[in-house]
This record gives structure tokens, C-alpha cells and sequence, in this order.
């Protein structure tokens, strides 16, 4: 499978956006799906994925309560819902096939997308 991240962009403090993780060459829902970024000078961070199996989600504290991620009905894609955007969340994101461990987040990653942009303005 072969994953693309879209959906950056430079917004406002506050403000939503939604990335898009397009798959192709297989079906996603076979994969469980992770969502990563990488601010300049830090390290990865794991922030959310979801299960092939179940559809169960796991967040990092730093997003929980304003991410959301979900599967595209109708569409080979998974969705990350980003609400109440703040300065902090600045990186660029990328998708990728993992592991979705409940209590640690996304291991086991492969199949990297090339990563999309977002920027929050203050």
C-alpha cells in the first residue's frame, strides 16, 4: 500500500482543518493507520491512530479532546479532524501503516506518505 498525507495549510489560531491519508494500491481498512508530525528540531511525535479490526482510536495527551481521527466512508482514505488549532501543533504530519496500540499510541510504522504541512498562525 502506498499512503499520501494532504490537507495542510496555513491557518489561524483556533481554527480547523482536516488531513486527508489517501491509500492506494491496497485497501485501507486492512491496515491499522497512524498519524505522526515532526516540528523543526523535535523529535517524531506519534499523535493518533486507529484500528483495522475494531476501530478503536488512541490519541497523545498533547491532542486529546481536539483530534479526531476516523475512516472516509466511501473512500480509501483515513481522516484527521484537527480542531482548536494552536501554534504548537505547527509540524508536518504524515500517515503510515502501524501498529495502534491502545495504551501507546502507533508502533511498528511503514509504508510512510509524504508528509503534508500545517502551520498555525498566532
Amino acid at each position: 500500500v502506498q499512503l499520501q498525507a494532504s490537507g495542510g495549510g496555513l491557518v489561524q489560531a483556533g481554527a480547523s482543518r482536516r488531513l486527508s491519508c489517501a491509500a492506494s494500491g491496497d485497501t485501507i481498512t486492512l491496515y491499522d493507520i497512524g498519524w505522526f508530525r515532526q516540528a523543526p528540531g523535535q523529535e517524531r511525535e506519534g499523535v493518533s491512530c486507529i484500528s483495522d479490526s475494531d476501530g478503536r482510536t488512541y490519541y497523545a495527551d498533547s491532542v486529546k479532546g481536539r483530534f479526531t481521527i476516523s475512516r472516509a466512508h466511501g473512500k480509501n482514505a483515513v481522516y484527521l479532524e484537527m480542531n482548536s488549532l494552536i501554534p504548537e501543533d505547527t509540524a508536518v504530519y504524515y500517515c503510515a501503516t502501524v501498529y495502534c496500540d491502545m495504551g501507546i499510541g502507533p508502533l511498528r510504522s511503514s509504508n510512510w506518505g509524504q508528509g503534508t504541512q500545517v502551520t498555525v498562525s498566532s
